[in-house]
């Protein structure tokens, strides 16, 4: 038995034995269902509620009007659907009171479907950026996904806050595609060579250029070696840096061989120092894009993990790529985005409002509040609804 299946299948049997049950679900959207055929019934139902169809509008017996009119409704969006389904939808509705918890198991299904599919396309996206030298592709949807994950957040009644899982999802390490592999690493080892024997080049790179941005593991403790030596104000030549090598263990545990160090002094030629950084900084931001595309896929594939924890360790996952996004605006001079200004005093909306009340008792509606009868006590509902 596939639990979110029996959960949409009995918050639609729920509706449809008891109309009144929509006035507590309008946080819930068509498409947060995962089979058609039940997005098409529950689309059809919010339509005749909305149109005040006569189940809706009285207190009584259901009339059976409401089973055919919603059937008749859903068929105009989608194939496949009888008229003995709604039967197996009522059957499978064990209480009708108990629409706003099938509800958010509905929710919490689709929030999971939603990260996976946000993520697989921005490592789609980073994937061929990588493969072009660009990052404008990645970079958007990352936006995008924030923004779903913001507004997830909402939905559920949760804060949208960066929050580090307890265990990390297991990644394998992305590297750039074959085609560009050779490319990134001619272009690190020419930027490294290009340091070397003009030291002063440091200073325009320093301030953005991280060790972490390099492709090949080799050319990033290279460029640490170099870094320290900037950094404590000694003089940087071929036999310094080998010595700093040294003295960091790199020799030793095979990190840098001396014939690697000698193919990078020897490749030495023209080159800009920024214009070399900023190539590795788009290999950087593509590769970063898609680590932590693949992060938040593992955890949305997660189905144990609940919503409000998954949308947290998803905006963790996307704090490195912000990271390398900042320094990459200051490589190309763009100033850093201003933070988004604080949410302003006020009421909740009240689709948070929904999504917050769906744990919290629900005193009795007024007729002219809710059109069917109360929902939140079984000891205030009829015993049974019948069709008629």
């Amino acid at each position: 038995m596939n639990p979110l299946l029996s959960a949409e299948q009995a918050l639609l049997g729920s509706v449809l034995l008891d109309p009144g049950q929509l006035a507590h679900l309008d946080w819930l959207a068509p498409d947060h269902f995962y089979r058609p055929i039940h997005q098409a019934l529950f689309a059809a139902m919010r339509k005749l509620r909305t149109k005040n169809h006569p189940a809706v509008a009285t207190g009584e017996r259901v009339p059976l009007s409401w089973v055919t009119d919603a059937v008749a409704e859903a068929s105009n969006h989608v194939r496949g659907l009888t008229a003995v389904y709604p039967h197996t939808l009522i059957s499978a509705c064990p209480r009708p009171d108990h629409a706003p918890v099938y509800g958010r198991m509905v929710l919490e299904g689709a929030i999971h479907r939603s990260v996976t599919a946000h993520a697989i396309r921005l490592h789609q996206a980073a994937r061929a950026d990588a493969l072009h030298g660009e990052v404008e592709g990645a970079l958007h949807h990352a936006d995008v996904l924030a923004g779903v994950l913001e507004d997830l957040a909402r939905r559920w009644g949760s804060e949208p806050r960066p929050a580090a899982p307890t265990t990390p999802p297991p990644t394998a390490p992305v590297a750039p595609p074959s085609v560009r592999a050779e490319q990134v690493a001619e272009d690190e080892q020419i930027l490294l060579a290009v340091l070397v024997e003009r030291p002063k080049a440091m200073d325009e790179v320093v301030g953005w250029l991280r060790p972490g941005d390099f492709a090949d593991p080799a050319h990033a403790q290279l460029y640490r070696c170099l870094g320290a030596l900037h950094h404590r104000g000694e003089p940087i030549d071929r036999i310094t840096v080998l010595w700093e090598a040294q003295r960091r263990g790199l020799l030793a545990d095979g990190t840098l061989t001396t014939e690697q160090l000698t193919a990078i002094y020897d490749g030495v030629g023209p080159g800009s120092t920024e214009w070399l950084g900023e190539q590795i900084m788009r290999s950087s931001v593509a590769r970063t894009a898609a680590a932590s595309a693949r992060a938040i896929r593992a955890l949305a594939e997660n189905e144990t993990l609940a919503p409000g924890r998954l949308i947290s360790h998803a905006l963790h996952a996307l704090g490195p790529l912000d990271n390398v996004r900042a320094r990459w605006q200051a490589a190309n001079g763009h100033p850093a985005p201003a933070p988004p200004a604080p949410p302003t005093e006020g009421p909740p909306t009240a689709q948070v409002h929904a999504a917050l009340a769906r744990s919290m008792a629900r005193p009795a509606a007024r007729p002219s509040e809710c059109p069917g009868p109360p929902s939140t006590s079984s000891a205030a509902r009829p015993p049974s609804r019948a069709h008629g």
